[in-house]
């Protein structure tokens, strides 16, 4: 067989996933410290699993409808009412999704044609640009800057619009650097959409992860609602990634067009899963808090580790990533990375995992325990000290 006629160009074409090469070297290797996965270390609070053992045990593990549990919606309406003051209606703009990722894998399909353009601010997660080559469409890159505090700016998203613009993506709290955006930073992204065709899809999947600020969204800024897609789901804020589950809030137009890719392709999300998530939305927000709480704690030991290497750090306000600068190293992302890999155990994703444009940084998790922390920062310590020893030497 010759595969290279069978296979999708467009699949062919795609890059893997920057993140998963150090995870396969790591996995080869013994003794590793990865401080590379975004997924939280804490256990899924207890009452979200009880729930989903008195599903099992009811023998509640049929298909639910297309867009999800009923409940759930309802659930999820009251959710997202209460944090963005928009009321989506369970009947026709709610749908339940495998994870957060189908929701913006569904989005892009349901609007995005071959020609299109999406605006993609970077460094972002991975999966954007992928899922937009994949439809046919255009991925229109903004590179964020740290002196600007890696936010989206008016001055820089008014250029990049053109008659093919169909959408842009807001990935804030944002992964791999922690920024966010608040109501100030957005009502001039607002302003510039204000009068176009252009749909904006709002990841807010990190947004109950926030430090010393409120998370605001896009959403609540007048006349944006009719043109925003609200990606939300339960694996970072409730420690719920295996349970694969997410939502995506939009008007019914949308929607409706949505949900057939989502029957078609999917049938419907987990049922146990769903009635789990029920139990979160209705009474874990204590639990989130507490985690909040210890994430604080571990983000301010790698900002205060950081500063003591030497190593510029941004002060990240969302989510629980930090994404110091190697920049004064003299190694490229991908060269730290490595190097460090190899010779201390510790594993670090390089920025240009995440658009080119993190070139000069490495992302660092602080989904692990303070003690993990510390062990893994004691080793960068020694790989930072036996580094610039060679390079005066070098320089001698």
């Amino acid at each position: 067989m010759d595969y290279s006629k069978i296979l999708s160009k467009r699949a062919v074409a795609l890059k893997p996933s920057g993140i998963r090469k150090y995870f396969d070297i790591a996995a080869k290797l013994d003794n590793v410290i990865s401080l590379g996965i975004g997924e939280p270390d804490f256990n899924t609070p207890w009452t979200i699993r009880r729930e989903a053992i008195k599903t099992l045990e009811r023998g509640k593990t049929i298909y639910t409808a297309n867009a999800g549990l009923y409940g759930l919606r309802q659930q999820i309406s009251e959710y997202t009412a209460e944090r963005t003051g928009i009321t989506y209606s369970p009947d026709y703009e709610i749908i339940v999704t495998v994870g957060g990722s189908e929701a913006i894998d569904l989005t892009v399909r349901a609007i995005v044609e071959p020609g299109d353009e999406v605006i993609i601010p970077e460094p972002s997660f991975v999966c954007y640009r992928p899922i937009v080559e994949l439809t046919g469409g255009v991925p229109v890159i903004i590179d964020t800057k740290e002196e600007n505090g890696f936010k989206l700016r008016a001055e820089d998203l008014k250029p990049k619009i053109t008659e093919r613009t169909k959408l842009l993506i807001l990935p804030y709290p944002n992964n791999p650097t922690g920024a966010i955006m608040t109501k100030e930073d957005l009502e001039p992204i607002a302003e510039v959409l204000r009068g176009t065709n252009i749909m904006i899809l709002t990841d807010e999947i990190y947004s109950e992860l926030t430090y010393g600020v409120k998370h605001f969204s896009i959403v609540s800024l007048p006349g944006m609602a009719e043109r925003t897609v609200y990606v939300n789901g339960f694996s970072k804020a409730f420690a719920m990634t295996g349970w694969r589950l997410g939502y995506l809030c939009a008007p019914k137009e949308i929607v409706k067009q949505a949900v057939k890719i989502h029957q078609f392709g999917i049938m419907s999300s987990p049922t146990v899963s769903q009635y789990a998530a029920v139990e979160a939305l209705k009474n874990c927000s204590p639990d989130v808090e507490n985690m909040v709480a210890e994430y604080d704690m571990r983000r301010r030991f790698l900002l205060d580790a950081f500063e003591k290497l030497g190593l510029e750090c941004f002060e990240p306000q969302g989510a629980f990533y930090v994404f110091p600068s190697i920049k004064s190293t003299g190694l490229t992302s991908d060269e730290f990375c490595e190097r460090l890999l190899y010779s201390k155990r510790v594993a670090v994703v390089p920025g240009t995992a995440f658009g080119e444009s993190g070139e000069g940084y490495v992302r660092v998790s602080y989904a692990y325990s303070r003690k993990y922390l510390k062990a893994a920062m004691q080793k960068i310590e020694e790989f930072l000290t036996e580094l610039r020893s060679k390079q005066e030497i070098a320089d001698d």
